[in-house]
C-alpha cells in the first residue's frame, strides 16, 4: 500500500509539471485579440483498473470515463465499470462480481493560458452499483485448543441482487500531453448512503465503491488517458476593469 500511494503521488507531481511546463511553452498572443476556448467532449479509459487487470489474479476490471464542458469551469462527468474481485482474508474468502455507474460534475480551478485547457479539478459524484457476492469459504474460531486451529468451511453460497448508492468527493489533474491527448489522475473519498446486503454477511468489497472501513466508508484512485472531441468555440469575455 505505501509503494501504491508513494507511486500515486509521483504521478500527481508528473502531471502538475505538465501542465506547469505547457503553458511555459505558450507564445504570448495580441491581447486585443478575442479569446475562443473549446467546448467538446472527452472519452477515456481507466489505466489503474486496465493493468491491474494483468498483475493481480484475483481481479479483473475496466472502467470508461467521460466529461463534457458546460462552461469556462464546469463539466459534467461519468464514469461505468465492472469489477470481479475475490477478497482473501484471514478467517474468509469472497468474490464480488458487478457494474457500476457514477455521475456528476468537476469544477477547474486552474486559470490556464491561451489555448491550454489543463485542469486541476474538485468535484462531486453520485455513484450507483449492483452486484453479487459469492462466499468461498470461512473460518470458526475453536475456543479450546485442544481441539486445533479454527474450522475452515468450504461454502459456496451466492447472493444476487445486490445493490448500493453513495456520494463521492472528488480531487485531482488533467493535463494535455499530445494535441487532444490527456492523460489524469484523481483521488476520492466515498460514503455510503444506501445498500442492500445479504443477511449475516456485510457487503465488504463494491465494484465503484472499493472496499468498505467502517461499513460506509472507502477511498480510490485512478489514472486516466482520454481522448478530447471539439464541437465549438466560445468567445471569452474579457473582465472589466475597476
Amino acid at each position: 500500500m505505501k509503494h501504491t500511494l508513494k507511486y500515486t503521488f509521483s504521478i500527481a507531481l508528473m502531471l502538475l509539471s505538465l501542465v506547469t511546463f505547457g503553458q511555459e511553452q505558450t507564445t504570448k498572443t495580441d491581447t486585443i485579440a478575442p479569446k475562443k476556448e473549446r467546448y467538446g467532449i472527452r472519452f477515456g479509459v481507466d489505466l489503474f483498473k486496465l493493468t491491474r487487470s494483468f498483475y493481480e489474479d484475483k481481479y479483473k476490471g475496466i472502467e470508461v470515463v467521460g466529461d463534457y464542458r458546460l462552461t469556462r469551469r464546469h463539466y459534467l462527468a461519468a464514469e461505468i465499470g465492472n469489477e470481479n474481485k475475490t477478497v482473501d482474508e484471514d478467517h474468509l474468502n469472497f468474490t464480488t462480481k458487478g457494474s457500476y455507474i457514477k455521475i456528476g460534475f468537476d469544477y477547474n480551478g486552474y486559470e490556464n493560458w491561451l489555448n491550454m485547457e489543463n485542469q486541476i479539478y474538485v468535484g462531486l459524484r453520485y455513484g450507483f452499483s449492483t452486484f453479487s457476492q459469492t462466499l468461498n469459504s470461512y473460518s470458526v474460531y475453536n475456543s479450546n485448543q485442544y481441539f486445533g486451529p479454527s474450522d475452515v468451511i468450504i461454502s459456496g453460497d451466492k447472493f444476487d441482487g445486490l445493490s448500493a448508492q453513495w456520494l463521492e468527493v472528488v480531487a485531482g489533474v488533467k493535463a494535455e500531453v499530445f494535441n487532444n491527448v490527456y492523460v489524469g489522475f484523481s483521488f476520492r473519498v466515498n460514503r455510503l448512503f444506501g445498500q442492500k446486503q445479504p443477511n449475516n454477511f456485510e457487503n465488504l468489497y463494491i465494484p465503484g465503491f472499493n472496499r468498505t472501513y467502517n461499513g460506509d466508508f472507502g477511498v480510490g484512485f485512478n489514472y486516466t488517458v482520454s481522448y478530447f472531441i471539439p464541437l465549438y468555440k466560445a468567445t471569452v469575455k474579457p473582465k472589466e476593469k475597476k
